[in-house]
């Protein structure tokens, strides 16, 4: 069975540029816009409303450069005191509480965004996948958004955006804190990403997990409410950080084995993701063995920085070493 399927890819690769146009139409958008951005107001005068779109606008900048440090460019102050200039619309939110809360949605114009950040020397990177954020509370319950607003906004002020888990679909959370491939491949098709956030919050503190990159990454804080979580958000953007905003001063060529490959359509959706990704400038499918591919990538980046962009999505994780490969990754269902 596996070489027919072997023999099925090998016979589509004279049609590969055909392949990843096909593939594209069938991969799920993220579950929120990038450009959009929810920041709290005091009330709706136009002073409030003016500083929440210069806030909002510089997390939409660091978004979409891909977590690039703007702020001393040249001609940032003055494209966010600009910032009402390339909104695309607004609108305001009232939410519960005593008293209750006001926030203020802000969507830009994509085109006019990335103009602006190309004119500031900087480059549209690719906006990263979403942080998935599941929080467990003292009674062992999932939290909801509004228990994770801190959480959320410290996570977002760095340039990631963030979607809630939904306590009834998410797979056992035990195998999921061990980055297991099962739980990871859940993870992807019910939340388009491989960046999950998961914490347990008890009276005096809370125990964290980052999973990126199919990895598990674990540390403990001290604290209670809102600075607990927004201590836990900066903690997980600094490791993000180091992963994801990896920028390569050459042109690096080099070897990457996938496996899990099992048909046509894996193939061509695995070729769309890579070519999907900013830093990848060139991809030749160079043989295949079993359930895995080898590829020759020449990509902007190193290809370890690579490999941590690449599992960010979701669609990927890392991989057994393989022989004659400098990484290894691994194709999830």
């Amino acid at each position: 069975m596996r070489l027919s399927r072997l023999l099925i890819v090998t016979l589509l690769l004279g049609f590969v540029t055909g392949l990843p146009r096909i593939a594209l139409s069938q991969v799920a958008p993220p579950p929120t816009s990038p450009y959009t951005v929810v920041v709290p107001v005091s009330d709706v005068s136009d002073a409030q409303r003016g500083q929440a779109f210069s806030t909002a606008l510089g997390q939409v900048l660091t978004r979409v450069s891909g977590g690039e440090d703007l702020t001393g460019k040249a001609g940032y102050g003055d494209a966010l005191q600009n910032a009402a200039g390339i909104v695309k619309n607004f609108q305001y939110q009232r939410g519960e509480g005593n008293p209750p809360t006001l926030t203020l949605a802000i969507t830009f114009d994509q085109g006019a965004v990335q103009r602006l950040i190309t004119g500031l020397g900087a480059t549209t990177a690719g906006v990263k996948p979403p942080v998935l954020l599941v929080v467990r509370g003292a009674d062992g319950k999932v939290l909801g958004k509004g228990d994770l607003g801190a959480l959320a906004d410290a996570v977002g002020k760095r340039g990631y955006p963030v979607s809630f888990a939904d306590p009834s679909q998410l797979p056992d959370l035990d195998k999921l804190s061990t980055a297991d491939p099962a739980a990871m491949s859940a993870i992807s098709r019910l939340y388009h990403t491989g960046l999950v956030l998961l914490g347990d919050v008890h009276a005096n503190g809370a125990d964290w997990t980052l999973i990126s990159g199919g990895q598990a990454q674990h540390w403990n804080a001290q604290g209670s409410g809102n600075d607990l979580l927004a201590g836990g958000g900066n903690t997980a953007a600094d490791r993000l950080g180091q992963a994801l905003n990896v920028i390569g001063a050459t042109t690096v060529d080099g070897k990457l084995w996938v496996s899990g490959v099992h048909s046509a359509m894996d193939y061509a959706n695995l070729l769309t993701v890579l070519r999907s990704d900013p830093s990848v400038q060139k991809v030749t499918t160079l043989g295949a063995q079993d359930d895995g591919l080898l590829l020759a990538v020449k990509a902007g980046t190193p290809l370890d920085g690579l490999a941590a962009n690449l599992t960010a999505g979701g669609r990927l994780m890392q991989g057994s070493a393989h022989d004659g490969a400098d990484v290894s990754l691994r194709w999830l269902h």
